[in-house]
């Protein structure tokens, strides 16, 4: 009798458990349900290196960088029919041993995935698109950087603001540099960060505050202005915006987003630039990158665009030193970590194209690990960006489906493993873990 007693107890359990798993797996994305996160810790700086702040205790571990861009995650996890792509996208990210994803957390004006319909008004379902990248990204142990504005018109950008306070009445320049000067507009842009900083995910309960998947806030991508006269403005502007997250949120770093170009201001590093032009947009990577409150400093680099007509070998030099005196700044001007936040190269599928960004990629890539071995400033790097199937229409000319690539994917998964070679606790340990992405996998000095 006891023996039938227990299987009429145990049976409706395991058949409520397995309802509830059904529901789970179906519709996961339409509900909330409790969910079970790991533990990670917020990411600091100790002098021009990333540190992690392990949750348990005084311990530090160093981190470099091995990460992408997927701008689009937020919007397409609005619509639960493409939420499993933006899972696999962050699963396939770890799976490659990265650690870092750096995405829009924007979305400005009219439209069904708007994140701010208008100054301070907000649609909670893409809200919710944005808690589900955090939770997805935390579940499978990686950080976001969230972009904040955009310096260009996609998705709103910082137009949007001053067309907001021109719709308002007020006496504004037309000039979009009037988002970093008038005081209007800086309140709208002050209102949003302070509603995306303090939000408590609907689907975690945790504060995005309090959110250890969140690497850092990025004030805006790629700040220009309209004119070089308003390079002082700019500076303003990042002190102002930077001060003010740090007072809403201790926890978290914070980064301009520059490309890195070096301004007027900079006369010995004009050489450095990929033309003349780059010093006439207002922006200074020395003194927009040495502000107190910005933790790191950002750079992109995009050979192709830049310097169009140049040939292969003369793009490799610009890169080169693009890359090797950025990383010096950091170490020796400004004793931050310098992260290349956006890595690009024009992909198409001629052969001679696909060898222009794997040398491209290489070049970035070693300069990154050399530094990983001497613990200098070079924080790391981010390749633009990576898509999964079914996601084409959020690609542009530099977009790609690593797994796609043989020999992007594999340099990318060697990276990771490089990097985390130099700072593994216990090599022969790891090298035994059949499981580990990385098993076998011996890297030496003169890699």
């Amino acid at each position: 009798m006891d023996g039938e007693w227990k299987q009429k107890r145990l049976y409706p359990l395991l058949g409520i458990f397995s309802i509830l798993l059904l529901l789970y797996f179906n519709f996961s994305d339409h509900f909330n349900f409790p969910v079970w996160l790991p533990t990670l810790g917020f990411v600091g700086t100790n002098a021009t290196r990333f540190v992690v702040l392990e949750p348990d205790g005084p311990h530090q571990s160093t981190l470099y960088v091995n990460g992408w861009n997927s701008y689009w995650l937020m919007e397409a996890s609005v619509w639960g029919t493409s939420r499993s792509r933006v899972s696999k996208m962050l699963r396939k990210g770890a799976e490659m041993g990265m650690t870092v994803c750096r995405t829009w957390a924007f979305n400005d004006g009219a439209g069904p995935n708007a994140l701010q319909i208008s100054p301070g008004v907000f649609n909670e379902k893409v809200f919710q698109g944005l808690d589900y990248v955090i939770v997805e990204a935390r579940r499978n142990r990686l950080r976001l950087i969230l972009s904040l504005v955009n310096n260009l018109n996609a998705f709103g950008g910082k137009a949007q603001y001053v067309r907001w306070a021109q719709e308002a009445g007020i006496n504004v320049s037309s000039s979009t540099d009037s988002f970093f000067s008038h005081p209007t507009i800086k309140d709208y842009y002050k209102a949003y960060i302070k509603a995306v900083v303090t939000r408590k995910n609907s689907i975690s309960g945790v504060k995005y505050s309090e959110e250890p998947a969140i690497f850092a806030w990025e004030l805006m991508n790629e700040p220009r202005c309209e004119s070089s006269s308003s390079a002082p403005i700019l500076q303003a502007w990042i002190k102002e915006m930077a001060s003010f997250i740090k007072a809403l949120d201790q926890k978290h770093l914070v980064t301009v987003g520059l490309e890195g170009f070096y301004g007027p201001k900079t006369t010995e590093r004009s050489d450095v630039n990929p033309g003349d032009w780059a010093a006439k947009l207002g922006s200074d990577f020395i003194q927009n990158s040495a502000i107190d409150d910005i933790d790191f400093a950002s750079v992109h680099a995009y050979p192709d665009s830049w310097v169009p007509d140049a040939d292969l070998e003369e793009k490799v030099n610009f890169l080169t030193r693009w890359v090797d005196f950025h990383i010096s700044d950091g170490e020796y001007v400004l004793k931050k970590p310098v992260l290349f936040t956006e890595v690009g190269s024009l992909m198409h599928r001629k052969k001679q194209r696909l060898h222009d960004t794997d040398t491209f990629l290489k070049i970035v890539y070693n300069e990154i690990y050399n530094s990983a071995k001497k613990r200098q400033a070079g924080a790391g790097a981010l390749i633009w960006q990576l898509l999964v199937d079914g996601m084409e229409e959020y690609g542009d000319q530099f977009s790609i489906v690593a797994w796609d690539y043989p020999s992007i994917y594999e340099m990318m998964v060697e990276q990771s493993c490089r990097l985390r070679s130099v700072f593994a606790e216990d090599q022969i340990k790891r090298e035994l873990q059949h499981g580990d992405l990385c098993f076998g996998k011996v890297f030496n000095d003169s890699d």
